[in-house]
Order: C-alpha cells, then sequence, then structure tokens
C-alpha cells in the first residue's frame, strides 16, 4: 500500500458544501458572538487556546477542588457554604457533589429537580427544536444565554449541539470562546457533523455491531479486527470504541489503519468512540526527525486527526511528516462517513446498542417494531446508541416514551450520548421515569 494511499495530495472541491443562512437574531448576546474579520476570530481562538493551557496547568498543580465546581443542574446557582448550624455532622448526601451527567448515571437517586423559574425557558426551546423550529430555537437560546448562561452550562451544550447539527463551525468557535472565557476552562472542540452532508437520507436503526479495544494495541489485535472486518460485510454502521487503549505498539498501529482505509473503502459509516484519546497516546510515540522503520504511527495519527475533524492538527502533523521521511505532505480532507463522539468509561456498555436514526419524525412503525425486536433479544439492559440522533419530533418522542413503558417494567432501559437539545425534551416528557439518560459532555 502505497503511503498516500489513504491520502489525496491535491484538495478537491467537497460537494454540497452550502453554509447554513445566519438568521439568528442577536438579541442579548455576548459582546464577542461575531468577530469583525476571520483574523480577529484567529486571533482570538489562539488567546483562548493560550489561556486555557495556562488554566490547565494551573488546575493540575491544585489540590483542592476550587477551580473544580461540579456542573450544575438546570438553573441551579452554585453549592451553598455549609453554616454553624451543620457542624462537622457528615456529609448524607454525598452524590449532590457530582456533576449532572454523573448524577444521572446513578443507580439510586432521581435526576436533580429543574427550578421553576428556569424549566419553562429550557423546555420552550426544546419543544420549537422538536419541531424544527432552527431560527426560532436559535433567537431563544441567544436571547437567554447571557442571563441563564451566568453559572448554568446546559444553555451553552445546547447551543453548541445546535450549531453542531447544522454544520456552523464558525459559530460554534465563536461560541466556544465565550464559553471557555466565562467558565474558566478550555474551550469546547469541535467535532463533525451529527448528520454530516450527503448523509441526511441514510435512516439506518438497528443494533450496531461493536468493538471495545483496550490494553495494548499491537500485534495481537489482528483477530479481534478480521472480525470486524466480517461483521461490516452485513452491517452499513459499525461503532469502534478506543477509549480504554492505554498504549500502542507500530505494529497494532498498521493493523488499526489497514482496518480502517478497508471500512471506508467499503463505504461503511464509522462511529468512533475515544478517536481523541488515541490521538494522544499514538501522537507521544512519535518524534520529530527520527525516522522509525515504521511510518504506520504517524499515518494513523494523521487518520485520526482526520477522523476528528481537526484540520490545524492535521496540517501541522503533516509537516511534521514530512520533514523527518522527506516526502511531501498530504492533504486534509474532511471525512463525510465517520462520526466521532465521547466514551463514557465509568460505565462500559454491557451489550451492543441499538443505534436510532438521525432524525426520528413521522412514520414509526418500522421503528418501534425494530425496537421491540431488539428488546426481546435484550438480556437485562435495552441500550440505545443515540450518537446520531439529531432531533426526534414532539409527537414522536411521546409515542416512544408509550413504547419503552412496558419494556421498562421488565429491563433496565438506557439512552446514551444524547445531544442537549434532546435531553431536555425527553427529561420534559419524562423519560427518567422509564430511563437512564447520558447526553455526551463538552
Amino acid at each position: 500500500m502505497g503511503i498516500f494511499s489513504i491520502f489525496n495530495k491535491k484538495k478537491t472541491d467537497q460537494p454540497g458544501g452550502k453554509n447554513a443562512p445566519d438568521s439568528r437574531l442577536r438579541v442579548g448576546e455576548p459582546s464577542r458572538l461575531a468577530a469583525d474579520t476571520d483574523a480577529d476570530r484567529a486571533r482570538q481562538r489562539e488567546i483562548a487556546r493560550a489561556t486555557a493551557a495556562k488554566i490547565d496547568a494551573i488546575e493540575s498543580a491544585m489540590s483542592n477542588d476550587i477551580f473544580n465546581t461540579p456542573e450544575p443542574a438546570w438553573g441551579s446557582g452554585p453549592r451553598k457554604a455549609k453554616t454553624a448550624a451543620d457542624g462537622g455532622a457528615p456529609d448524607t448526601l454525598p452524590m449532590l457533589e457530582l456533576a449532572t451527567t454523573e448524577l444521572l448515571a446513578d443507580e439510586d437517586l432521581p435526576d436533580a429537580p429543574v427550578p421553576a423559574q428556569t424549566a419553562p425557558v429550557i423546555e420552550e426551546i426544546a419543544i420549537m427544536f422538536a419541531n424544527d423550529q432552527m431560527a426560532v430555537t436559535e433567537h431563544m437560546l441567544l436571547d437567554n444565554l447571557a442571563e441563564l448562561g451566568k453559572d448554568d452550562r446546559t444553555i451553552w451544550w445546547m447551543l453548541f449541539d445546535l450549531y453542531q447539527v447544522g454544520g456552523r463551525q464558525d459559530d460554534f468557535d465563536n461560541i466556544a470562546i465565550d464559553y471557555a472565557s466565562r467558565f474558566e476552562t478550555s474551550p469546547p472542540s469541535w467535532s463533525p457533523p451529527l448528520m454530516p452532508p450527503g448523509m441526511e437520507e441514510r435512516t439506518f436503526a438497528g443494533v450496531t455491531p461493536t468493538e471495545v479495544f483496550s490494553g495494548v494495541l499491537d500485534g495481537e489485535v489482528a483477530p479481534r479486527l478480521e472480525r470486524l472486518l466480517q461483521r461490516a460485510s452485513e452491517n452499513p454502521v459499525l461503532r469502534l470504541e478506543f477509549a480504554r487503549i492505554q498504549s500502542v505498539t507500530p505494529d497494532g498501529c498498521a493493523l488499526l489503519l489497514e482496518t480502517m482505509n478497508r471500512l471506508r473503502a467499503s463505504e461503511r459509516e464509522l462511529i468512533v468512540a475515544g478517536a481523541a484519546e488515541l490521538a494522544e497516546l499514538v501522537h507521544s510515540t512519535i518524534e520529530i526527525g527520527k525516522r522509525d522503520a515504521s511510518e504506520a504511527p504517524w499515518l494513523l495519527l494523521l487518520a485520526l486527526f482526520q477522523l476528528l475533524d481537526r484540520e490545524k492538527d492535521f496540517e501541522e502533523t503533516a509537516m511534521d511528516y514530512c520533514v523527518t521521511y522527506e516526502v511531501s505532505p498530504p492533504s486534509f480532507e474532511p471525512s463525510l462517513s465517520t462520526a466521532t463522539s465521547v466514551s463514557i468509561l465509568h460505565t462500559p456498555p454491557a451489550t451492543e446498542g441499538f443505534m436510532l436514526p438521525s432524525v426520528i419524525d413521522g412514520a414509526t412503525t418500522a421503528l418501534f417494531q425494530a425496537i421491540d425486536a431488539y428488546a426481546a433479544d435484550s438480556a437485562e439492559t435495552v441500550l440505545f446508541d443515540c450518537s446520531r440522533l439529531a432531533r426526534v419530533d414532539y409527537a414522536a418522542a411521546a409515542a416512544l416514551l408509550n413504547r419503552l413503558r412496558p419494556i421498562a417494567a421488565e429491563k433496565k432501559i438506557e439512552l446514551r450520548e444524547l445531544n442537549h437539545l434532546v435531553a431536555a425534551l425527553f427529561k420534559l416528557l419524562g423519560f427518567t421515569e422509564v430511563a437512564k439518560l447520558f447526553p455526551h459532555r463538552y
């Protein structure tokens, strides 16, 4: 296989690359939401990244959790300090210290209550989005961002997801700068859209073959990769979990790279979890100017950056690769058949999940029949993979809830990697009565 078999040396125009019209009503938005020029935006992003790096260094050196304030529930304020009346009594509610997303995963505690003064706003936004009112949804999010977003990150996450669904990276990056400044944290990273251009008509729903990699990625992984390729012949969508890998070897990198190339060549859609973590591991094994016998770690790292849509990191690494091996650098091309997601490490799935389609809207008979069949074959937990689920119509969501109630009477139900707009709708309709909700994390 040629060195550049997975990368074209010249960029080609991407079809259908229209930008979504800017329909925002700029009411109450932060002062930096629209930069005057591209140069200003680039400068602001570099400043934000540098500031975030300094903040992260300070946080890692601190022994207390001053800057580790848990993410509050919707509309909740900062935690109250203990009063004298509390005395030295032991903390009888330790779970209240957990972040909202961790609380959702707890076995015993219900969701945190939604304060009355903020719930109507979040609920109305969720309903507007469910009814495909994108411009109204954006207006309401921006209009309430300055007030509700002071202490509550939920409204920020909903806005991030709105831009992700619409493929609006510039708007996402501008908001990310304000988010990083407001909460003194690293800015969220853009990921490929939940519904990449050209994939809107793919309505696949069903059990997703999943391969979870852990430990050392070396030559011993070959049989598992071969099994994955065999399963790919009968399944249009595959899920790869990389977050539990501890170390990599050149042989393992070469095998994984070859497998990923074959899957993409066969036009299989890949859901890749933990790609960022794997990229960090691979990056730690390479050194500019050090020409190892195998180029596989370099090429795998470039492939991972392409999957993650991290063009700047790709270009910088490509130049380092060019210098090290004295070859022409490959060109970046966004992947339109791969989506990335965040792997939840503390609760690994016990079974392969049922992947929900990108949009649940209108006729749901076939989908519900497939869900019933999957639930009947599941042992204890009915797991739904929502990493591609962008939007659910209000009426369809209510029908889905009714369909899940009899299943919940016999088995546990989990909906994982929900975007925050859909999670808000499900919370409003009462899905927490029958299932655990796991929104994805920023």
